[in-house]
């Protein structure tokens, strides 16, 4: 059993850190231990076993990962550190009007964390910037959801 999630962002405008105030909090209600951390000087050493992560991020400019969450990316498919038994989940930010890269920053993360033998739990989280709906406000339903995953897992 995981007791502490690490909830790694990458944001362009503050967005995502947004969400994963959110996801926080709905976490912290359900009695685990939530960790937000800017991807900002993140490497793959951040990345243990006795956490459970969730990659929050945005997507940027044509499907580009956020400035702050190159270098981390990057390490990952430099350094390839082996994953396995890591368990994560993704709640990726988009704008369906870009259709083709639609929330493509969390498709990056997510291919990158399973290349390298990590378990996404549950689907990733696509919200849609056009949808009206304020992906804060979707961010603590999720959460619970995945969390419920995460447990069952």
């Amino acid at each position: 059993m995981v007791d502490h999630v690490k909830i790694l962002v990458s944001t362009m405008t503050g967005t995502a850190e947004l969400v994963a105030e959110e996801i926080a909090d709905a976490l912290s209600a359900k009695g685990k231990t939530a960790e937000i951390l800017l991807m900002d000087d993140l490497s793959s050493d951040i990345l243990t076993h006795d956490a459970a992560y969730v990659i929050c991020t945005s997507t940027y400019g044509q499907g580009d990962v956020p400035d702050n969450g190159q270098a981390f990316i990057d390490n990952l498919t430099t350094v390839e550190p082996n994953l396995s038994g890591i368990r994560f989940g993704v709640f990726a930010l988009g704008d369906i009007t870009y259709n083709q890269t639609f929330c493509n920053a969390g498709t990056l993360f997510d291919t990158a964390f399973q290349k390298l033998g990590a378990t996404r739990v549950g689907d990733i989280m696509r919200h849609d910037a056009s949808s009206g709906e304020l992906p804060e406000d979707q961010a603590a339903e999720w959460a619970e959801g995945w969390l419920e995953q995460l447990t069952n897992t």
